[in-house]
């Protein structure tokens, strides 16, 4: 018993590819900061640092009992007002919501539309509760209330210690210690050798880490691949769209550069949350892009993505496939936003589909209140918004993460972020 009981102390080291704070699904986020509410490991909606919540108004009105005793790592005690001021930051135009203002312990939403999915929206990476206060040296520090607390950052490792006095308690390693911009093929290596607990596995690479009998972590697939198309410009004419979608050559992508790993899609939502995903096809048809193009030109089109490597293979195949097609298409530099076409990554977490489908459309730029929950309302919804081809998914992927040996209970949270906060390390003293 005493060998399986978690161990408190020690610094857990983590090593990844690209920004602890980048959003969505940044490492170091919900290390740092908490959400009003958050999914458990299951995907179900759990409450954070709101207590509780009601709807009254056929849910034009939500309010959320702040939870009492919750401090930021400054010592600030965390209130209504200040929960307010960190959303209205966090989102200035297209809110979930028309209006937010602080009611006691109480922070009410009110809206002119129903907000049926609000709870679940804002367990979401873009509402993380925080407040910028001044540090050393008289820089902007954002303060959280999650389990660790920011303590130095130097020659590209974040340094976070835990929070002695977290509102779910103390976490069992005493700091964490995340290396960033580290190449994957780096991380595997140190992981190896002894100098990181906790590495990436991109999908693409997972049928390698097996076969190095590295210890995965794997979720389902959380993260839907989807080309962000311009309705304006070049690609202002729908066909124009509509042969983009139907030259994309799906299967070519998932079988050579995501090496099989998730699922081919051509919907919003994952087959396991609608049970319709199937109805919108995914095949390659050349012949109706040639045809819906005719005689229209598009001029040069760009096409960009993130720097992820894969990603950029993808697109790089991509612009080939609608060459194919007569489209005149060029790269644009990663990480371009100004771009006809963008190849994306959009977050899938939780298990109520509505709410997973009104995330996916605000993640794309398209805040779409999705009111009624009934399967067939959610693929009109999903068959209308395709329609428009401003949006073509192209496959969804999971997230995967390895493990050291001296790393216990680890698991992954509900949008495949481990959950770094409850593992603790086995040498520990």
């Amino acid at each position: 018993m005493a060998r399986t009981r978690p161990h408190y102390g020690g610094a857990l080291r983590v090593e990844i590819a690209g920004d602890p704070w980048q959003q969505p699904g940044g490492i170091a986020r919900r290390l740092v900061y908490d959400g009003l509410t958050h999914l458990d490991p299951d995907g179900a909606l759990r409450p954070a640092l709101a207590l509780t919540w009601e709807s009254d108004s056929n849910n034009h009105r939500w309010q959320f009992r702040i939870r009492s005793g919750v401090h930021f790592h400054d010592g600030s005690p965390l209130t209504s007002a200040a929960v307010v001021t960190s959303l209205t930051a966090s989102c200035a135009s297209d809110c979930p919501w028309g209006a937010v203002k602080a009611v006691g312990p109480l922070v009410v939403f009110t809206s002119d539309s129903p907000m049926p999915n609000l709870p679940a929206l804002l367990a979401g990476d873009a509402f993380l509760i925080r407040f910028a206060t001044t540090g050393d040296g008289n820089l902007p520090v954002n303060q959280g209330t999650g389990p660790f607390q920011v303590t130095g950052f130097n020659n590209g490792v974040l340094t976070l210690t835990a929070n002695e006095n977290g509102w779910e308690g103390r976490p069992f390693v005493d700091a964490m210690e995340i290396r960033a911009h580290r190449p994957v093929r780096e991380q595997w290596l140190d992981l190896g050798v002894g100098r990181a607990d906790v590495v990436e596995v991109p999908a693409e690479q997972l049928r390698q880490a097996q076969q190095q009998r590295l210890n995965v972590l794997t979720s389902p697939p959380l993260v839907l691949i989807a080309l962000q198309v311009a309705e304006t410009g070049a690609l202002a004419n729908v066909k124009l769209r509509e042969a983009v979608a139907a030259a994309v050559d799906r299967s070519a992508l998932y079988n050579v550069i995501f090496q099989k790993q998730g699922e081919i899609t051509a919907s919003l939502l994952p087959q396991r949350l609608t049970g319709y995903s199937f109805l919108f096809p995914t095949g390659r048809d050349m012949n109706k892009a040639r045809e819906l193009r005719g005689g229209l030109t598009s001029g040069q089109l760009t096409l960009a993505t993130e720097s992820d490597s894969a990603m950029q293979l993808a697109a790089q195949r991509i612009a080939l496939n609608l060459r194919e097609a007569g489209f005149n298409v060029q790269m644009a530099p990663a990480g371009a936003n100004y771009a006809d076409l963008i190849l994306r990554k959009l977050p899938l977490a939780g298990t109520d589909p509505a709410a997973a489908l009104e995330q996916v459309m605000r993640s794309a730029g398209n805040p779409i209140p999705v009111t009624d929950a009934t399967p067939m309302n959610l693929f009109k919804v999903e068959q209308t918004y395709l329609g428009e081809r401003k949006l073509i998914p192209l496959f969804d992927l999971p997230l995967a993460y390895a493990r050291g040996p001296r790393v216990r209970d680890l698991h992954l949270r509900a949008d495949g972020t481990p959950d770094l906060a409850d593992a603790s390390l086995e040498d520990a003293q």
